[in-house]
């Protein structure tokens, strides 16, 4: 797997709100949010409605029976000519894909995009075996030749202008320095030409995978998936097992769903079926396909009756849209692959709760990311059950500093022992005095300091409540 940088969150996230370039590339957001309102204006709630329950239900059903549906899309898969690769780590699976490309004498990939095959951190492991792959969605491109994550799993270079995108192309592609949108993808798209010629394989994602025919759907926006899956020798798709659906007409409830709760469209520009190998009658298509289905800590997700719900996602990347954490601290804060409300949840199951103990944390629990999932996934349940187990689970997966932990053990105390209570309530409001400015507490001492950076804090009361309630009970008044 790439590697995972989860634990410095808190300290990325810092950077990214005091980086100037990064806060002004997150309003690009607002686009989303304006193609998706449109779409569903122009579709009918009532009829997105509709569509969102049925999904719901077919991905509900089929969760709950993973292993007859992955076992189904196998033996359609292997009925067709195809090959499948059942790999339970991201390891397992890189293995395989290189033993394919070494068996083929493979020297050159071209990789449609795929958050999997970030996962598995599969172009390092060729690159490292002397095999070149190359990303050739555009955006994933950027990326690569700018050697980072993806900011986001719909636009991954959306933090990038288009002046540092030129100068990206003039420094790996000895390209001219323009910054004209048009000649810049004319750049990439001749970089590119060459090497879907020469590729002798095509790696790709999988958006869907239908059990009932053994097809995969791959959705895009750009011709390079469809010369991914055309043009090679050999074709390998990789997906996460949870990403099967049962019957072929499932696909149109996904498919109207997915592209408008992503980026606004009726349909997206490309949607491409393949169904094993090239047959003899046709004209075009790999002579081999490979399915590589992946769990690597999906099956712990499965297993668990409150999480179970996060391998409902399609990666529309809405919830990210409308999260006001993604759209402070950016993708790349997360510090690994799946950035966002739903990458808070994926992300500890996958990598291990105790190396992300803080994404539980990134979020306000407003609810708006379950608003807009076309799911209805209820994130903010599952991340209070993940903070739930960060309180109170093993010892590794516990969060907060020592102080923190003294400090909730001195507060249990006082709540359990009324005369404490009473007693610290006393010191403070005599302590607070120094501290006070026209009857708020405008700075506290560290370790408290946090309440008071944005707002002024409230006093303690002279007096506790018990003592004026007694006061009003035998006829008095209270101060």
């Amino acid at each position: 797997m790439v590697e995972v940088l989860t634990h410095q969150f808190q300290k990325s996230a810092q950077k990214a709100l005091r980086d100037a370039f990064v806060q002004n590339s997150l309003r690009r957001l607002s686009h989303f949010h304006e193609a998706r309102a449109q779409a569903l204006a122009e579709i009918g709630l009532e009829r997105w409605e509709a569509l969102r329950e049925r999904a719901r239900q077919i991905k509900a059903h089929t969760i709950q029976h993973l292993d007859h549906y992955l076992a189904m899309l196998a033996e359609q898969v292997e009925k067709w000519g195809g090959k499948v690769c059942w790999a339970r780590t991201a390891q397992e699976a890189n293995e395989y894909v290189l033993q394919v490309a070494r068996r083929h004498g493979v020297r050159l990939i071209i990789k449609s995009k795929s958050m999997v095959s970030e996962e598995m951190g599969l172009t390092h492991v060729l690159e490292e075996a002397g095999v070149e792959a190359v990303e050739t969605d555009l955006g994933e491109y950027i990326i690569q030749l700018a050697r980072e994550r993806p900011f986001h799993i719909i636009a991954p270079a959306i933090h990038k202008s288009k002046e540092q995108v030129a100068d990206l192309f003039a420094q790996r592609l000895g390209a001219e320095p323009v910054t004209d949108i048009p000649a810049l993808a004319g750049i990439a798209r001749r970089a590119l030409r060459e090497k879907f010629v020469q590729a002798d394989m095509g790696i790709t994602g999988v958006n869907f995978a239908v059990a009932e025919t053994g097809t995969i759907a791959i959705v895009t926006n750009e011709g390079n998936g469809r010369m991914c899956t055309s043009m090679p020798r050999v074709h390998i798709a990789i997906m996460g097992m949870e990403k099967v659906i049962p019957r072929w007409e499932d696909l149109a409830v996904f498919l109207a769903l997915l592209t408008r709760a992503a980026t606004g469209q009726r349909i997206s520009s490309y949607v491409t079926f393949v169904t094993g190998p090239r047959r003899s009658d046709e004209e075009d298509g790999p002579e081999e396909f490979h399915l590589v289905i992946l769990d690597n800590g999906r099956r712990r997700l499965l297993e668990d009756p409150e999480l179970q719900e996060a391998l409902y996602c399609i990666r529309c990347g809405a919830c990210l849209n409308a999260c006001p954490v993604y759209g402070k601290v950016g993708g790349h804060a997360y510090g690994w692959v799946y950035p966002g409300p739903i990458g808070s949840i994926v992300t500890p199951m996958l990598v291990g709760l105790p190396k992300a103990k803080d994404l539980p944390y990134a979020s306000s629990l407003c609810g708006a990311c379950r608003e807009v999932c076309p799911l209805r996934i209820n994130i903010p349940h599952m991340l209070l059950a993940l903070r739930q187990r960060l309180a109170e689970g093993a010892p590794q997966e516990r969060k907060g500093s020592l102080l923190e932990k003294a400090l909730m053990r001195g507060w249990l105390f006082l709540v359990e022992h009324p005369w404490a209570f009473g007693l610290a309530g006393r010191v403070a409001s005599l302590l607070q005095r120094p501290l006070m400015r026209n009857g708020r507490i405008p700075w506290l001492p560290p370790p408290f300091n946090g309440w008071t950076r944005s707002r002024d804090f409230p006093p303690v009361a002279s007096r506790p409540f018990r003592a004026r309630w007694k006061t009003l009970t035998r006829g008095g008044t209270h101060d």
